[in-house]
């Protein structure tokens, strides 16, 4: 990954070049130096790093050049903080007024003259080593004709499978043939053959969702516990049970299943000790046609969990036929599936997948970026063929195509990726987490022109598109949420991730490190490279962090990034805070649901790297500190879900550089330190908010043109949610709020009105393509919502959820929505005619054929 740690820092570098502060024009001959040979390098860099599994010799030069580039980021990182502080001015002035950083001054030109020196030796080695020429002239790096720009978000629908009709039917013919005691299913087949696919299908299918009345998916780990499994199972049953004993999750359990018919999925089990099997199947309750689906990759196991060996399904490789149209449908989505010059060449590359549907989802995605032209497809198939020379059996073929997918990442989305390292094996990420620690460390690339968050969002995208990791949760527009990656390719991160001490398992010498409840803190006091710190808890687990761990976290002082979020805390939360404001390279620090936050510290005011601040669901913090306003360099600000805090600090209108604000609760007419509604007119470069509004002095007369103007806005979520004392005054406020015309997605929750706000319509909103409403009061749209006979909506996704008096024929909704690809409907009894099963109560999805 040394070509994209050289791509950070170039970027990094060339921002910093061009803001002209006095402290780096001491260095700027250095850096310009040291900027011109990373940037010849870059040309051949991308070769040589795929010579470094072949050859030793590469391997410790490129470790080398790594570390090298690091300490420049780092000494970069500490002359732009100095500036900021103003304390270099000149020679003179510096030997007047600070003559303590003379040293530092003398020690640092001399450090990056060594470190240039030491990059051109490492130049002239790869050279002599691999007799690549050293280049006067920086040429294009080979894969950069990358088409990444063309597609920022997800292109590829990722629920589309191909071949596995005649499995899915053949389990569920097994699954409603099933009487007494509980069915044994097992599908059993190699890393990436579709196993889990498989069993997604007919765990998510109608009938079968109609059949069972209790559905659970428990993936099982390699290092999984007992307990670890029955709350999993508890979970899917609506139930966190964080404290109980094994035998009371156990009890819980039989008592949700009693006298259900319930299907259970034990996804990937591996092993050789099955008690625990054995003890949870004794507590489950017998009968009713109830089944267990267990996906392994080892036969075994199946049969010592008790499916019998007429219930074992054995998933085959995919045919020629279905291959070449799995691979098309990625690879040609673009081009509406076909691309006849490409064709014959297209094939060789599948064929090298095997059948197996992960490879050729991955390659795929790969060739989805890659230009049209044949000589770019026939470099592929030629390194295709150098990886597979050893051996080309399946399993080889499938790291093989993994390992191609990787070396052909752009260099930022390198980064990006190698950050899955960190969470443990099955556990589901947050896309938002991600996208903040990329941008947090610099992994986004620097765009005048981009919003540094939808850059983010577009790294996500760029490895979504490449099938690299896999979608887990979507809002009901189809935006992704929560994202997975395939055991297969978890191992490959790891083991790139080892090599280039990105992330370790022993967490010796690595510069990322995931918190955990049993994290050891002399692996962060020893380490004082660590660029992140991030919790990787699983889905309804928190940190229980000790007295000694908290003590560490501040130890390493070039530390980026801090999340800490769903942790309890052994020591007070404010002690550890004080300590935070020594990490003043920090960009990121997310305190979501820690406990107990009550107030953050003056100390962190001097925090003024910080770009991201997430303090959501913290339910006891009462106010934000006034200094919050200073953080101009601020692009996140998350307080959502903060039912203690009743406002933000007056002056927020000058963060000119926030992109997003979620949580935002305007003053009243009587919290004079409060934030006003009317700041947000400042906030030019805003592309998500999320507003609640509760009261009618929330909003002022001459304040009601506040969203009006923000034209960079693309998402806005509403709430009057805790209204009802001041209703009907706030109606007629919020009614005068106009949301900007350009403006992609709103919701609205809690509306008090019995009819729809009057700016939701056609000619107000004419740019809108997703639309949410949900709970409030509203039985009627205004009649401005249905337009005219020439103005309609360009709605593409809508929501509509516990609106028990809204009235809506299905059919006038379609005429003014031609658009509506996908509707989600519930505990909406009122609806007229609507395609969807039960919408007046649990409800369901209507998708366009």
């Amino acid at each position: 990954m040394v070509d994209s740690v050289v791509q950070v820092f170039l970027e990094k570098l060339l921002k910093a070049l061009s803001e002209e502060s006095r402290i780096l024009s001491e260095f700027r001959d250095q850096f310009e130096k040291l900027q011109s040979e990373l940037v010849l390098m870059q040309s051949f860099l991308k070769d040589v790093v795929r010579q470094k599994s072949k050859k030793e010799i590469v391997r410790t030069i490129m470790d080398t050049l790594r570390e090298l580039v690091f300490e420049a980021e780092d000494i970069l990182a500490d002359c732009q903080l100095l500036s900021r502080d103003k304390v270099l001015f000149s020679t003179g002035w510096l030997m007047c007024i600070y003559p303590t950083k003379l040293p530092w001054q003398y020690q640092t030109g001399k450090r990056l003259k060594e470190i240039h020196e030491k990059i051109i030796t490492i130049k002239q080695d790869i050279a002599t080593y691999l007799g690549v020429p050293i280049l006067n002239q920086p040429e294009p790096v080979y894969g950069c004709n990358d088409l990444s720009q063309n597609w920022s978000s997800p292109v590829y629908d990722h629920t589309q499978v191909v071949g596995l009709e005649d499995d899915k039917r053949k389990i569920k013919d097994w699954l409603f043939g099933a009487d007494d005691g509980i069915l044994g299913i097992g599908v059993v087949g190699m890393g990436g053959l579709g196993k889990t696919t498989v069993a997604q299908e007919v765990f998510n299918d109608r009938e079968i969702e109609g059949r069972f009345e209790r559905r659970m998916w428990v993936s099982v780990s390699q290092t999984f516990t007992e307990e670890e499994i029955m709350r999993s199972m508890l979970r899917n049953l609506g139930d966190a049970s964080v404290g109980d004993d094994r035998t009371e999750l156990l009890r819980k359990i039989h008592q949700y299943l009693l006298g259900k018919r319930y299907l259970i999925v034990m996804d990937d089990v591996w092993g050789h000790d099955f008690a625990w099997w054995n003890r949870i199947s004794e507590g489950l309750p017998k009968g009713n046609g109830s089944s267990v689906i267990i996906t392994s990759r080892n036969e075994e196991v199946v049969r010592k969990m008790g499916v019998r060996e007429e219930r074992i399904h054995r998933p085959k490789f995919l045919s020629k036929a279905n291959s070449w149209l799995l691979f098309r449908m990625i690879a040609f989505v673009a081009r509406g599936g076909e691309c006849p010059q490409l064709e014959d060449i297209g094939k060789e590359i599948v064929d090298k997948c095997k059948g197996l549907p992960l490879a050729i989802k991955v390659v795929g995605g790969m060739m989805l970026y890659k230009s049209p032209r044949y000589h770019e497809w026939k470099r592929i198939l030629d390194h295709f063929r150098d990886e597979l020379k050893e051996n080309d059996d399946s399993e080889r073929g499938l790291m093989a195509s993994l390992q191609l997918s990787y070396d052909e990442l752009p260099p930022n989305l390198k980064s990006c990726f190698l950050c899955f390292s960190l969470f443990p094996e099955d556990c589901v990420i947050s896309k938002e987490q991600l996208v903040y620690w990329w941008i947090g460390e610099g992994f986004v690339p620097l765009r005048s022109n981009r919003s540094t968050t939808e850059a983010g969002e577009d790294c996500f995208s760029g490895l979504t598109n490449r099938c690299l990791i896999e979608v887990v949760d979507k809002t009901y527009n189809g935006t992704i949420s929560t994202c997975a990656i395939h055991d297969m390719v978890r191992d490959l991160v790891l083991k790139i991730s080892d090599d280039d001490a990105f992330f370790r398992k022993d967490g010796i010498g690595c510069r990322h490190l995931g918190i955990k409840s049993d994290l050891d803190p002399k692996l962060l006091i020893a380490n004082q490279k660590l660029r992140a710190l991030l919790s990787t808890t699983k889905t309804g687990e928190v940190n229980k962090i000790a007295s000694r761990t908290a003590k560490a976290l501040c130890q390493s002082r070039y530390l980026r990034v801090l999340d800490v979020s769903k942790s309890i805390f052994e020591t007070p939360l404010s002690g550890i805070l004080n300590h935070i404001c020594s990490l003043q390279h920090l960009t990121y620090l997310n305190l979501s649901n820690t406990h107990p936050l009550v107030q953050l510290p003056s100390s962190l005011d001097k925090l003024s790297n910080l770009q991201i601040l997430d303090v959501s669901y913290c339910q006891n913090l009462k106010t934000l500190p006034s200094y919050i306003v200073t953080f101009k360099k601020l692009k996140v600000l998350d307080v959502s879900h903060c039912g203690s805090l009743e406002c933000l600090p007056k002056g927020l209108g000058r963060l000119s550089n926030l992109e997003v604000l979620l949580g935002f609760r305007p003053a009243r007419s009587d919290q004079l330190k409060g934030c006003r509604i009317g700041e947000l007119i400042n906030l030019t470069k805003l592309r998500s908010l999320v507003l609640q509004i509760t009261r009618a002095d929330e909003i002022g007369d001459n304040e009601v043109n506040a969203l009006v103007n923000l034209q960079e806005l693309q998402y806005l979520s509403m709430s009057c949610f805790d209204s009802n004392s001041d209703g009907n005054d706030l109606i007629p406020k919020v009614d005068k709020l106009f949301p900007p015309q350009q403006l992609h997605e709103l919701c609205l929750h809690y509306y008090p009105g019995k009819i729809s706000p009057k700016w939701l319509n056609p000619i107000s909103l004419p740019m809108l393509s997703s639309l949410s409403i949900s709970s409030g009061d509203i039985a009627e749209f205004h009649e401005s919502f249905w337009g005219d006979d020439n103005i309609f909506w360009k709605i593409e996704a809508l929501m509509l959820e516990s609106l028990s008096d809204l009235g809506v024929e299905w059919s006038r909704l379609q005429q003014v929505m031609p658009p509506l690809r996908v509707v989600n409907v519930s505990w909406c009894p009122k609806l007229e005619s609507f395609p969807i099963q039960d919408f007046g109560y649990k409800g369901g999805v209507w998708k366009k054929e």
